[in-house]
């Protein structure tokens, strides 16, 4: 007889498309055409409305590291693309 695992908490996928916000250095929002802001957002929301947590690698933006280290680049200013008033982690 074969052994049916039923509910197993460990077996489940990730489901969810976690956030459809898109957060970028201010500068480097403020550098973009809004077509490419637009790219951006529309390839978030999509991999969100699909239940993925990451978007497309073929809307991934360059450019945005001031220096190289993990200091400075901790240190800017990041901003929802959607919306450049809001922080980050805001609602």
């Amino acid at each position: 007889m074969p052994f049916k695992q039923l509910n197993n908490p460990f077996k489940k996928g990730t489901k969810g498309g976690g956030t459809r916000k898109v957060c970028l250095p201010k500068a480097k929002i403020a550098s973009m055409s809004s077509a490419e802001r637009q790219k951006v957002i529309n390839a978030k929301r999509a991999a969100a409305a699909q239940g993925k947590y990451k978007r497309s690698s073929k809307s991934n933006v360059t450019g945005t590291s001031s220096g190289g280290n993990l200091k400075t680049w901790f240190k800017q200013d990041w901003r929802q693309v959607a919306n450049p008033s809001k922080k980050c982690g805001e609602k």
